[in-house]
């Protein structure tokens, strides 16, 4: 059943931030389990906040309907948005990322609501087409909502794929945090035979680059990996080989611990560029700030759960990219990441393990049924 749902929600090439009708195929299927849904869309992007029962506490599973694109066709060994099963392995864009993690969790909720009808408390879904890209109008909006509505999230399981060799060996405790810049420096075009004439701002600002990339922001702790700040594109120049460019754009992202806030972040990067005597501009975006559950019923049941059903005694873990847990770590909640195998994820021929959705959805249904039915 869950190979079946994963395959129907992979057909939809939900290209973030299109959702393509898959909250729509994964609603219709909770409401016939008596789940309540609440519709949200804010701009281009679909949301939805799905319940069953009316109090607390409430138990929340978050997840993203939208995928990255496939990339070139013609490398992935079958179409990417048409699921082939091969050798155990479910290929298609999304199978790990995360439209595997939603069938999971979807088979262990009608499973779970079917054995308990009148269980206590709520059990919740956060579904939102916005992850994969800026994030503005997904989960963040979608908080802001039940902040409004006086909802409060509990325990809250965010099924992206965290997993390294086998299912639940790696549970996401947190998260470190993320600030990204935009920055252009400003030079003085004119013709490449005529420096005298010219700023090269490409020239100006390798220095500073330099340094940034050098400087040791702090040594992290023991939950966070040191602070990296790391280059990701830098556009500069008209196209002709014989002129110098009038600016240089440079974006760059920053992955920080603990020990060592934005402000401060910001002041250092701001400081080093000034020193370097550049004429610049920054633009910050939306920026997360780190989250951890070091501890709690629903990290403790976590754990014993993945090891009554797989052995496995999982490794915690805050390494990796952003999730969407970074909206929801701010209202209280205690917050884990618990999903497949990330090996191919974001890669041609993503593909995830037939087997290990069937053991992930076990462990979905072990967490809901331990946290709700505790006396």
């Amino acid at each position: 059943m869950i190979t079946e749902l994963a395959k129907e929600l992979i057909k939809i090439p939900s290209l973030t931030p299109e959702d393509g009708g898959c909250i729509k195929l994964i609603c219709n299927r909770l409401e016939l389990s008596g789940f309540n849904s609440t519709h949200l869309k804010y701009e281009d992007v679909d949301n939805i906040w799905l319940t069953h029962g009316n109090a607390e506490p409430v138990l929340c599973f978050v997840g993203h309907t939208d995928v990255v694109p496939p990339g070139p066709a013609e490398e992935w060994i079958s179409d990417p948005f048409k699921p082939e099963t091969r050798d155990g392995m479910l290929y298609g864009r999304g199978a790990a990322d995360m439209k595997g993690s939603l069938a999971a969790m979807v088979i262990a909720f009608e499973k779970y609501i079917k054995q308990n009808p009148d269980h206590s408390g709520t059990v919740a879904l956060l579904l939102t087409s916005d992850e994969e890209g800026v994030a503005v109008n997904g989960t963040s909006r979608v908080v802001d909502y039940l902040n409004k509505t006086g909802t409060q999230i509990k325990w809250c399981v965010v099924g992206e794929p965290t997993s390294q060799d086998s299912v639940g060996d790696i549970i996401k405790i947190g998260r470190r945090g993320s600030l990204t810049g935009h920055l252009i420096v400003s030079g003085v075009q004119g013709h490449i035979a005529y420096p005298d004439r010219t700023i090269n701002p490409i020239h100006q600002i390798m220095p500073a680059l330099t340094e940034l990339c050098k400087i040791v922001w702090d040594k992290g702790n023991k939950q966070y990996d040191p602070t990296s700040f790391q280059v990701s594109n830098i556009v500069a120049g008209t196209g002709a080989d014989n002129v110098i460019p009038g600016n240089v754009k440079v974006q760059f992202n920053i992955r920080y611990s603990t020990e060592v806030s934005e402000d401060e972040l910001i002041k250092k990067i701001r400081t080093t560029l000034e020193n370097h005597g550049l004429q610049f501009e920054i633009e910050w975006l939306p920026s997360s700030k780190p989250f951890l559950t070091s501890k709690g019923d629903l990290l403790t049941t976590s754990i014993e759960v993945i090891q009554k059903i797989s052995g496995n005694v999982p490794q915690l873990s805050t390494t990796g990219g952003t999730s969407d847990g970074r909206f929801i770590a701010p209202t209280g909640a205690e917050v884990i990441e618990l999903g497949p195998v990330n090996d191919t994820i974001h890669k041609v021929n993503e593909c995830v393990s037939i087997e290990d959705l069937d053991i992930l959805s076990n462990m979905y249904y072990g967490i809901i049924e331990t946290l709700l039915n505790k006396k």
